[in-house]
C-alpha cells in the first residue's frame, strides 16, 4: 500500500509542479485563456486564474509530505473534477480553445484531456484511497521498493505530461 501511495504521490506531484511551472512561465497567456475557457465576468478572471494556480503550487508540496499527503491527493482530485467539468462544458458549448494545460499549446481541446483527465482522476483517488487506509507507525517501506514506485510514478507523469504529443505523433503515423 506504500508503494502504491508514494508512486502516486511522484506522478501527481510532478504532474501539477509541470502544470504550474508552465502556467508561471507565460501567465499572462494563462490568465487571458480562462475565459476562454469558462466564460466570466472580467473581474473574476484574475482571481479565478490565482485561484487554480494557488492550488496547483500546493499539491506538489503536500503530497510530498507523508502527514498532508491525503490533503495534497484530495486537493487535485478536486481540481481535476472541477478541469474535466470546465472542458467538457466548453466542449459542448462548441468551444475548442486550445488547452493550456502544459504551456502554450496550440491543441484545441477535445476529448484526449477528458481521457488525461480521467486517469489522472483515478491515480489521485487511489492516492487518496490509500492515504485514508494508512497506518501510522509502520515505518518507512525499503528503499528499494519505494524507488521502484518513485520511478513509476515518475515515468507515470512524464507519459502524462506528454500526452497531446504523443496522441498527435501516433495519429500522424497511423
Amino acid at each position: 500500500m506504500d508503494y502504491v501511495q508514494l508512486g502516486c504521490a511522484c506522478l501527481i506531484g510532478l504532474v501539477f509542479a509541470v502544470s504550474a511551472g508552465t502556467k508561471l512561465r507565460d501567465l499572462r497567456g494563462f490568465v487571458d485563456s480562462v475565459p476562454e475557457l469558462v466564460p466570466m465576468r472580467s473581474a473574476l478572471v484574475r482571481p479565478v486564474a490565482a485561484a487554480v494556480l494557488g492550488l496547483e503550487v500546493l499539491v506538489p508540496v503536500t503530497v510530498a509530505v507523508p502527514a498532508l499527503r491525503v490533503y495534497g491527493f484530495a486537493v487535485a482530485l478536486a481540481l481535476l473534477v472541477a478541469f474535466t467539468w470546465a472542458i467538457s462544458t466548453a466542449l459542448r458549448r462548441g468551444r475548442r480553445a486550445p488547452c493550456r494545460c502544459f504551456g502554450a499549446s496550440q491543441a484545441p481541446l477535445g476529448p484526449r484531456q477528458l481521457v488525461r483527465n480521467g486517469v489522472l482522476s483515478a491515480v489521485a483517488a487511489l492516492g487518496l484511497v490509500t492515504s485514508v487506509a494508512a497506518t501510522s507507525g509502520d515505518g518507512l517501506p525499503p528503499i528499494a521498493g519505494s524507488a521502484v514506485a518513485a520511478v513509476a510514478g515518475l515515468v507515470g507523469a512524464v507519459l502524462i505530461v506528454s500526452f497531446d504529443d504523443l496522441v498527435d505523433l501516433f495519429a500522424r503515423n497511423a
